[in-house]
Protein backbone atom coordinates (compact mmCIF):
# COMPACT_ATOMS: atom_id res chain seq x y z
CA UNK A 1 0.00 0.00 0.00
CA UNK A 2 0.99 3.43 -0.33
CA UNK A 3 1.73 6.24 2.69
CA UNK A 4 2.82 9.54 3.10
CA UNK A 5 6.59 9.22 4.73
CA UNK A 6 6.65 8.89 8.77
CA UNK A 7 8.19 7.72 11.55
CA UNK A 8 9.42 8.63 15.40
CA UNK A 9 11.41 11.25 16.54
CA UNK A 10 14.62 10.37 17.55
CA UNK A 11 16.34 11.61 21.16
CA UNK A 12 18.21 15.14 21.10
CA UNK A 13 16.05 15.93 17.16
CA UNK A 14 13.61 19.35 16.53
CA UNK A 15 10.62 18.41 14.48
CA UNK A 16 12.17 19.42 11.13
CA UNK A 17 15.48 17.74 12.07
CA UNK A 18 13.33 14.31 12.48
CA UNK A 19 11.14 15.06 9.33
CA UNK A 20 13.93 15.78 7.02
CA UNK A 21 15.20 12.60 8.30
CA UNK A 22 12.29 10.32 8.09
CA UNK A 23 11.83 11.95 4.39
CA UNK A 24 15.68 11.13 3.27
CA UNK A 25 15.79 7.51 4.99
CA UNK A 26 12.38 6.50 3.03
CA UNK A 27 12.51 9.08 -0.51
CA UNK A 28 16.17 9.33 -0.84
CA UNK A 29 15.16 13.36 -1.06
CA UNK A 30 16.98 16.36 1.40
CA UNK A 31 13.88 18.50 2.16
CA UNK A 32 13.05 22.07 3.84
CA UNK A 33 9.80 22.17 6.16
CA UNK A 34 7.68 24.93 4.72
CA UNK A 35 4.71 24.82 7.61
CA UNK A 36 2.42 22.46 9.63
CA UNK A 37 -0.42 21.50 7.78
CA UNK A 38 -2.05 19.18 10.60
CA UNK A 39 -1.73 17.90 14.09
CA UNK A 40 -3.60 14.07 14.86
CA UNK A 41 -4.75 12.76 17.45
CA UNK A 42 -7.37 10.55 18.75
CA UNK A 43 -7.98 9.64 22.39
CA UNK A 44 -9.82 6.17 21.55
CA UNK A 45 -6.49 5.28 19.63
CA UNK A 46 -3.60 3.97 21.42
CA UNK A 47 -1.16 1.87 20.58
CA UNK A 48 -0.54 -1.22 23.52
CA UNK A 49 2.90 -2.88 23.52
CA UNK A 50 3.38 -6.42 24.83
CA UNK A 51 4.82 -4.82 28.20
CA UNK A 52 1.01 -2.72 29.11
CA UNK A 53 2.98 0.12 27.85
CA UNK A 54 -0.14 2.13 25.93
CA UNK A 55 0.88 5.15 24.37
CA UNK A 56 -1.12 7.85 22.45
CA UNK A 57 -0.02 9.14 18.93
CA UNK A 58 0.08 12.80 18.24
CA UNK A 59 1.05 13.10 14.13
CA UNK A 60 2.49 15.77 13.10
CA UNK A 61 1.62 16.49 9.05
CA UNK A 62 4.50 18.75 7.52
CA UNK A 63 4.38 20.74 4.08
CA UNK A 64 7.76 20.41 2.44
CA UNK A 65 9.97 21.62 -0.43
CA UNK A 66 12.77 19.55 -2.17
CA UNK A 67 15.79 20.93 -1.74
CA UNK A 68 18.07 17.72 -3.23
CA UNK A 69 18.55 14.33 -3.09
CA UNK A 70 17.36 11.38 -5.89
CA UNK A 71 14.03 10.42 -4.99
CA UNK A 72 14.86 6.28 -5.11
CA UNK A 73 13.40 3.47 -2.51
CA UNK A 74 14.99 2.41 0.69
CA UNK A 75 15.06 -0.35 2.80
CA UNK A 76 12.31 1.03 4.04
CA UNK A 77 10.31 1.55 1.59
CA UNK A 78 10.13 -0.12 -1.93
CA UNK A 79 8.70 1.92 -4.15
CA UNK A 80 8.26 5.96 -3.92
CA UNK A 81 6.63 8.31 -6.65
CA UNK A 82 5.03 11.84 -6.72
CA UNK A 83 0.84 11.96 -7.47
CA UNK A 84 -1.40 14.56 -8.30
CA UNK A 85 -4.39 14.71 -6.57
CA UNK A 86 -6.19 12.99 -8.82
CA UNK A 87 -3.69 10.61 -9.44
CA UNK A 88 -4.02 9.63 -5.64
CA UNK A 89 -7.93 8.39 -5.88
CA UNK A 90 -6.87 4.91 -7.06
CA UNK A 91 -4.31 3.79 -4.99
CA UNK A 92 -4.48 1.26 -2.25
CA UNK A 93 -3.53 3.33 1.15
CA UNK A 94 -4.50 3.12 4.78
CA UNK A 95 -8.17 5.94 5.45
CA UNK A 96 -5.85 7.53 7.32
CA UNK A 97 -2.95 8.23 5.12
CA UNK A 98 -5.92 9.10 2.30
CA UNK A 99 -7.26 11.85 5.34
CA UNK A 100 -3.19 13.08 5.64
CA UNK A 101 -3.49 13.63 1.38
CA UNK A 102 -6.32 15.19 1.70
CA UNK A 103 -5.48 17.68 4.38
CA UNK A 104 -2.38 18.28 2.42
CA UNK A 105 -4.37 18.99 -0.91
CA UNK A 106 -6.58 21.61 0.80
CA UNK A 107 -5.80 25.34 0.17
CA UNK A 108 -5.99 26.05 3.59
CA UNK A 109 -3.26 27.96 4.94
CA UNK A 110 -3.98 27.45 9.04
CA UNK A 111 -2.89 24.53 10.58
CA UNK A 112 -5.94 22.05 10.80
CA UNK A 113 -6.57 20.09 14.02
CA UNK A 114 -8.03 16.87 14.06
CA UNK A 115 -8.65 15.24 17.77
CA UNK A 116 -10.24 11.96 16.62
CA UNK A 117 -9.46 10.51 13.09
Amino acid sequence: MWAVPGGYMEAGESLTEACAREVWEETGLNIQVQRLISVYTNPHLLLEYPDGNRWQLVVLHFATMPTGGKLTSSNESIEVQFFSKAETKGLPMSPFDRLRIADAFTAQQTTLIRDAF
